[in-house]
């Protein structure tokens, strides 16, 4: 009896919980949320919540939560049907939130302090509650890294560690990270300040929740450093899981370091020429460059010589200047190196031009003249005649054999070294040439429109001394030189002698004299286009004939209508006899040039056609 209670005691369980199994649901009630939403600062950001109830009612509520500092806090709700959503008034998110008929959470703008737990809550009374936990995580870029170089003089020689510089990267979220960079290859991330480099990074919060990243770079710098380029960058998180960043301004290192080897140059390129100006650069591979001490060595006598920065100027330079010339760098962190250069001076040089015979030459036309010219020089030179821009002759010597007028004039030697660019030196001599004066022949007669036009002529001639001119006739002169040669123009009047005889011009001097005719003719044919002095005159001419032959056209037109008129007269009072007869020669053409006119009255051929009578003139 005992043993039949208890199997059906236990049927009686098991029944039991297998009604409760088939007759209720186990998803009455679910919620599905994103875990994270990602959102720029400033942006919109959406967080979406699905939601399922199996007895979907108006008095079912959904419900977002914000969680802060380990409490929640509603922010928006919406009833599951029929009703609109709301947003709680007084919390931070207020008029910012807003809960859309699927569910989701929309907040804009989006603030750094958002990056809160928002939870989604559904409440569905008998069926349940349920709710999903959504993190929303805040991104803002920050700003390009700066800088700030230290000011500290760093030596190589300093056995402690010198500060570098800081690097600053402000308003990002979340936390950045400062990278610093030598010659493009990152440094390690050093914090132990007993270590040759290391970093001291820092990282602060602002009041408006952004990081402000920084780090100070420590180094014991070597003299290579010296062009190393440095720059730290900051890196950052972005959304989707981007990783970023930013460079700053690269900056080198301004570094004391003591010299090891010493220079000792000429800047002037090429070969060095007297007059010229010369600098002799001592310098060495430390910095900053030491002091310098420069010596000129004379005659095994040492001369202490005035440099500045490393720099002995010779201006203008002699040829006395040639020579050894030592310099020594006074660097004293560098005691134990021999700082010591020399190097030898070379100066290009030119005597004088020296010309013989000197001073003006002065010969008579037809002998011979020879010139000689010499200089010294430092290196191979090269002398060279020349008259005007010609070359006369290629040698230190000159001979001008039977010389002429046209010899005279202006001779120049050019002495020049090849091997030194711009060294030349040069003298002159002014060669003068006697005689009688000579007549440049004229080129032709002299024109003019018509007797009494004034008339310019020119006559040229050379010889030494200057000649003078005699014009006869005379009129207004002018004389001028030109080179060897002296010209004098005249201008006068062309007479009716002057067109007969012409104008003669002689020149003399202490030697003779000469004479030479000069033709004045009246032009002929004067090409079209040419200026006329009188082409107003000959215009007015014209238009004067135009007007007279005019007057005589009309004169005979006014004769013809008045002959015509009297032989009218004369046929109408009948007294000029015209035949019949004489009417058909005329109409048979037998009068051969003599001219007929037949003049007839209008009356009478009317009166004789009223009358039926013959006209007058044929009766």
């Amino acid at each position: 009896m005992e043993k039949m209670f208890s199997v059906g005691l236990t049927s009686l369980l098991l029944l039991w919980c297998l009604q409760g199994c088939w007759c209720k649901d186990p998803a009455t009630v679910s919620v599905e949320v994103s875990r994270t939403v990602e959102v720029m600062k400033g942006h919109s950001a959406i967080l979406p919540c699905a939601v399922t109830v199996r007895n979907p009612s108006t008095s079912n509520i959904l419900e977002w939560f914000i969680d802060e500092g380990g409490k929640r806090h509603r922010v928006a709700f919406r009833p599951q049907l029929g009703g609109e959503g709301q947003s709680d008034q007084g919390t931070r998110l207020s008029g910012r939130v807003t809960i859309w008929s699927n569910f989701s959470l929309s907040i804009s703008p989006v603030h750094v302090e958002d990056e809160k737990n928002f939870t989604c809550q559904m409440t569905a009374g008998p069926d349940g509650v349920a709710e999903g936990t959504t993190e929303l995580r805040v991104f803002v870029e920050p700003e390009k890294p700066e800088v700030t170089v230290t000011s500290q003089v760093i030596s190589v020689t300093d056995p402690a560690v010198s500060e570098v510089g800081q690097c600053v990267s402000r308003n990002g979220h979340p936390k950045p990270r400062i990278i610093w960079y030598k010659d493009s290859q990152p440094l390690p991330e050093v914090k132990d300040s007993n270590q040759m480099m290391y970093m001291v990074p820092s990282l602060a919060r602002e009041a408006s929740g952004l990081y402000t990243a920084s780090s100070t770079l420590y180094l014991k710098p070597k003299k290579e450093d010296r062009e190393s380029i440095f720059h730290c960058k900051v890196e950052y998180n972005m959304t989707s899981g981007q990783i970023m960043s930013k460079d700053s301004a690269p900056f080198n290192l301004t570094l004391h370091y003591p010299a090891e080897h010493v220079t000792f140059s000429i800047k002037s390129p090429g070969p060095i020429k007297e007059g010229d100006t010369v600098e002799l650069k001592c310098e060495t591979d430390g910095y900053p460059q030491p002091e310098f001490d420069f010596v000129f060595v004379e005659e095994g006598k040492e001369v202490t010589m005035q440099g500045r920065a490393g720099i002995l100027a010779l201006n203008p330079v002699k040829r006395v200047d040639a020579g050894v010339y030592r310099c020594e760098a006074l660097d004293f962190d560098a005691a134990e190196v021999d700082l010591t250069k020399i190097l030898t001076l070379s100066i290009h040089y030119m005597d004088p031009v020296m010309i013989t015979p000197a001073g003006p030459v002065t010969v008579d036309v037809g002998e011979d003249v020879d010139l000689f010219c010499k200089t010294k020089a430092s290196a191979d030179h090269t002398l060279q005649w020349r008259k005007g821009s010609e070359v006369v002759s290629e040698t230190e010597s000159l001979s001008l054999k039977s010389v002429s007028y046209s010899d005279a004039g202006e001779y120049i030697c050019v002495g020049s070294v090849p091997s030194v660019p711009g060294l030349h030196k040069q003298a002159n001599v002014t060669l003068t040439v006697s005689g009688s004066p000579k007549i440049v022949e004229p080129s032709g007669p002299a024109e003019v429109q018509k007797e009494g036009d004034q008339v310019t002529l020119t006559c040229s001639a050379q010889g030494h001394p200057a000649p003078q001119f005699t014009w006869t006739p005379s009129g207004k002169e002018s004389v001028e030189v030109q080179g060897n040669k002296v010209i004098s123009t005249v201008t006068l009047e062309a007479t009716a002698a002057v067109l007969e005889k012409g104008v003669t011009c002689q020149v003399a001097n202490t030697f003779g004299t000469e004479t030479m005719e000069f033709k004045v003719v009246i032009k002929q044919d004067a090409p079209s286009g040419s200026a006329d002095p009188n082409s107003t005159d000959r215009a007015d001419r014209q238009q004067g004939g135009s007007s007279g032959v005019v007057i005589a056209v009309v004169v005979c037109v006014l004769l013809l209508l008045l002959l015509v008129a009297i032989l009218y007269f004369l046929q109408k009072n009948r007294k000029l006899p015209c035949g019949k007869q004489d009417k058909k020669d005329v109409a048979a053409g037998e009068v051969n040039n003599d001219i007929v006119v037949e003049m007839k009255s209008e009356k009478a051929n009317e009166e004789a056609g009223l009358l039926n009578k013959r006209p007058a003139a044929e009766q």
